[in-house]
């Protein structure tokens, strides 16, 4: 598998792991450091977003990227870019089916990738 194709099944998993609030996981693909800036322009860190995935308080209803994720690496950093089909509940609100564009960064650590930097930007028609 290509290091690329790794980034992009790593990605997906990552993904799994959100909507199903696999935390486990998620804590495992999230570097301590991480931090979130979503679509209102609000950042969170690691443990307010995982604690709100725990919580219910972000359920993810459904995530899936609708194209094919594009993949940027040098050494132990990478960056994807992808657009995706996302419906998620914030604090009880439900904010219906939209695409956004997703921008992450992944650093490789012993090993293991971690995204530290997400970006989510929705898509206006």
């Amino acid at each position: 598998m290509s290091e690329a194709d790794e980034l992009r099944e790593i990605e997906r998993q990552r993904l799994w792991a959100l909507v199903g609030a696999d935390l486990l996981l998620a804590h495992k693909l999230h570097a301590d450091e991480f931090q979130l800036v979503n679509p209102f322009g609000a950042t969170l860190t690691k443990k307010q977003y995982l604690d709100g995935i725990e919580s219910g308080q972000i359920k993810y209803l459904y995530w899936k990227p609708v194209e094919d994720i594009a993949v940027r690496s040098a050494g132990n950093f990478a960056a994807i870019r992808y657009k995706a089909d996302l419906e998620i509940l914030v604090q009880g609100r439900r904010i219906s089916m939209r695409q956004y564009w997703h921008t992450d960064t992944y650093e490789r650590r012993d090993g293991q990738w971690q995204v530290v930097w997400s970006q989510a930007t929705e898509i206006k028609q």
